[in-house]
């Protein structure tokens, strides 16, 4: 079976939605799949820093990657997003489409413009389609009030969660099914043996909570001398919030972006995950992505991290209160040996979501799609 899977969003700019689509084509490949995923792409050069203020990653796409176009920052959902939106990008598309003959294509956001909204115009095959946002979305009545017929060429929906399926279920219609976002388990895990660090993984943007954490990052070192180690924010940017809010970068690290494997040593070192979001997140995948490797989190209390979190792998506070965060990031690290347990649980709840078993899934309706299609096709 082929299958083409599409995303939006550009290649060289990490990021949640992205991260899940390239483990659904590995997994899928465990699988005996042939799956593509189609992208954007910025390769490094003049044109891309003037686009794209942040650094990205800029090293080849592995083979099973097929870029279509660059992208260009557009805002959304309190953040920016990279979406790839010239005509050319679509005859590229297009191209691809006939050249691959997909049995199904697997649409990731699919009322973001560009790269969905057309391969759901002009796919000849099923389409499957994931939704990933939560909260109000202006892309959503946008998109249904100027191609909403793409939503109707949808052939199977998925959300990561109810959060994600009561945002788009409006607009993208129904039913839908709740396939969350996977993770994947490193082999070992050890949830002692940590270096009393914290890690935030996130962009510098105002609902991912990073000025939060910086306000209570004093009282964290001051007490305990831990470092606070920044991911995914670009340092520059960084510095001017710190400046520009009288925020403190005393016993903080800025790492910029990590690729895959770096973040999973970060993370395998560090003592907790700190995630203080204000909203709009439909899954926490930030916190999965930690438990997998046995690194229990101080998180907001907001829809989308409790519904992955439990007692047993996380604190929950309030968000946007840095006092409340920093008391319980002082009382886990000064407690080693309840911080190691929530890391025990932490891995227990990272299994629930682990590829193997959500790629088993996918497959499933792939076939039950591509066999709805052959008995269609006897039938006329």
């Amino acid at each position: 079976m082929k299958v083409g899977i599409v995303v939006p969003y550009s290649w060289s700019f990490w990021g949640g939605v992205l991260e899940h689509a390239d483990h659904q084509a590995r997994a899928l490949h465990e699988l005996g799949v042939d799956a593509k995923l189609i992208v954007g792409n910025d390769p490094p050069g003049r044109l891309t820093k003037l686009l794209h203020p942040k650094e990205g990653r800029h090293t080849p796409p592995p083979d099973y990657v097929l870029p279509v176009g660059r992208s260009v920052i557009v805002p959304a959902n309190a953040s920016l997003h990279n979406l790839v939106l010239s005509p050319p990008a679509m005859l590229r598309l297009k191209r691809v489409l006939a050249e691959e003959r997909f049995d199904v294509v697997h649409v990731h956001e699919p009322l973001a413009p560009i790269l969905s909204v057309f391969t759901l115009l002009v796919a000849e095959c099923p389409a499957v389609a994931t939704c990933h946002s939560a909260g109000k979305l202006a892309w959503y009545p946008l998109g249904k009030a100027f191609w909403g017929i793409a939503a109707d060429r949808i052939d199977y929906r998925i959300a990561v969660s109810e959060a994600a399926r009561r945002s788009a279920e409006p607009y993208v219609g129904g039913p839908f099914e709740i396939i969350p976002n996977g993770i994947v388990l490193p082999p070992r895990f050890d949830a002692g043996n940590r270096d009393g660090n914290v890690v935030f993984i996130g962009r510098n943007e105002q609902r991912k909570g990073l000025q939060v954490v910086l306000r209570a990052w004093p009282q964290v070192a001051a007490r305990t001398g831990a470092r606070l180690r920044v991911v995914g924010a670009d340092p520059l940017s960084v510095r001017w919030l710190a400046r520009r809010e009288g925020l403190s970068l005393d016993r903080v690290d800025l790492l910029g972006g990590l690729y895959e494997d770096e973040l999973t040593r970060e993370l395998e070192r560090a003592s907790l995950l700190a995630a203080p979001a204000l909203g709009g997140e439909s899954f926490g995948m930030v916190l999965t992505r930690a438990f997998a490797s046995a690194t229990p989190a101080v998180a907001s209390d907001i829809e989308g991290y409790a519904a992955v979190a439990t007692p047993e792998s996380a604190v929950l506070v309030p968000p946007g209160e840095p006092d409340r965060l920093a008391h319980a990031l002082v009382e886990l690290l000064e407690d080693e040996p309840r911080r190691q347990r929530l890391g025990e649980g932490a891995r227990k709840v990272a299994e629930r979501y682990s590829w193997e078993p959500i790629a088993r899934r996918l497959l499933t309706i792939y076939e039950e799609l591509q066999d709805e299609g052959v008995r269609e096709q006897a039938a006329a």
